[in-house]
């Protein structure tokens, strides 16, 4: 099983986080990192799916609904994870992923919707 490599949407760009996860082990790249930077969230996704990498966003809405919509029209993606900026600190977000990548693989996310808050314990 292999370890889930993290693309960070253009909502997800505190740098304090991405030096976070970076120093944490986490292979994370943003849109910046990517030139993919104001690319519609479906281009996104299928991009992050390409480079066999789960989304991280705060985009509940969007992805959720591309979520449903990819599965409904038989098509994959890598996974995603979505997060409440404005809920969670930089801490709660960081030590939330590092649990969720405990638990799950690469494999494991494919295809699945998971949110950030069901990994953090009262941070």
């Amino acid at each position: 099983m292999s370890q889930i490599c993290l693309y960070l949407d253009e909502d997800v760009q505190e740098q304090s986080l991405i030096l976070a996860l970076r120093n944490s082990g986490v292979d994370a790249i943003t849109t910046s990192d990517a030139n993919r930077f104001s690319f519609p969230d479906e281009e996104q996704l299928i991009w992050a799916t390409e480079q066999g990498r789960v989304i991280y966003s705060y985009n509940v809405g969007d992805f959720c609904r591309l979520h449903s919509t990819f599965l409904a029209a038989g098509l994959s993606h890598a996974g995603i994870i979505l997060g409440t900026q404005q809920r969670y600190s930089v801490g709660s977000q960081l030590r939330g992923i590092l649990r969720l990548m405990a638990v799950k693989s690469a494999e494991d996310m494919i295809n699945k919707l998971e949110f950030l808050g069901s990994y953090i314990r009262g941070d």
